[in-house]
């Protein structure tokens, strides 16, 4: 069957300009003529248009797709298979960009600043690198800021995860110490603190006693921070805050 330029434009989702673009430069010529001399497109001419368009949409320039296309070792077959590989990984790729993005929308409505690594993995509502952000901040730990950056510049989102998996495994714990009725400076409370400075050091930078304290007070005087510790449990900030003190001066 033989369709005019209008039929092809339409049905493709494409200008008649294209047609004619694509018709200049060889990469869809239309297999046949009327008798008037207007283009006539056949099956085979609309299936090439198709592979032209997947491509197209995959971000393929039209002098790489028209080599493609045109390799003698190449079937048609061969083509819905690459691109169906191509797609997919670009289909997980904007599945993570979407879940990124609601994050990122969920982060701004709870005014919660990101860092780099957070604008493009699935985290959680809590900043960990903001510690190393603060502390430069407060006590000049340009070098705690540096190894920070280095660290987590090579995290994958396996990574991000694990530390994310750790975090709330140590929030649950914590919890229940504080439903125990032990004050905060009691042993389990105060290991529970010690643990807490060692996953920091772990994960992001070498967190000494005096940076952990200063933490601390940021976490009962930054309403961020407060609000983070209290989802967990209420009255969790300035008992981990308590607890932290305690265990500084017990390791002093």
């Amino acid at each position: 069957m033989a369709y005019t330029v209008g039929q092809v434009a339409k049905a493709a989702g494409v200008t008649v300009r294209t047609l004619h673009h694509y018709d200049e430069i060889g990469l869809l010529s239309p297999s046949g003529r009327s008798s008037a001399g207007y283009r006539r497109y056949d099956d085979a001419d609309l299936e090439r248009l198709q592979l032209i368009r997947y491509y197209r949409e995959l971000g393929f320039p039209l002098e790489e797709i028209a080599a493609i296309l045109d390799d003698p070792a190449s079937d048609p077959a061969e083509h819905l298979r690459r691109q169906h590989e191509l797609l997919s990984a670009r289909i997980g790729k904007l599945q993570e960009m979407v879940a990124a993005i609601e994050f990122a929308m969920e982060a701004r409505k709870m005014n919660i600043p990101l860092t780099p690594e957070e604008r493009f993995e699935v985290f959680g509502d809590f900043d960990p690198d903001e510690h190393a952000e603060e502390a430069e901040r407060r006590w000049g730990g340009t070098e705690a800021y540096r190894e920070s950056t280095r660290r987590t510049a090579g995290y994958t989102k396996d990574d991000w995860l694990r530390n994310k998996a750790e975090n709330e495994d140590w929030g649950r714990r914590f919890a229940e110490v504080m439903a125990s009725g032990a004050p905060a400076d009691s042993p389990a409370a105060m290991e529970l603190a010690e643990e807490h400075r060692q996953l920091i050091g772990r994960w992001f930078y070498d967190c000494s006693y005096e940076i952990h304290t200063g933490l601390a007070d940021m976490y009962v005087g930054d309403p961020r921070f407060t609000e983070y510790f209290e989802k967990i449990r209420p009255g969790m900030a300035a008992y981990l805050s308590e607890a932290i003190h305690a265990n500084a001066i017990s390791r002093a």
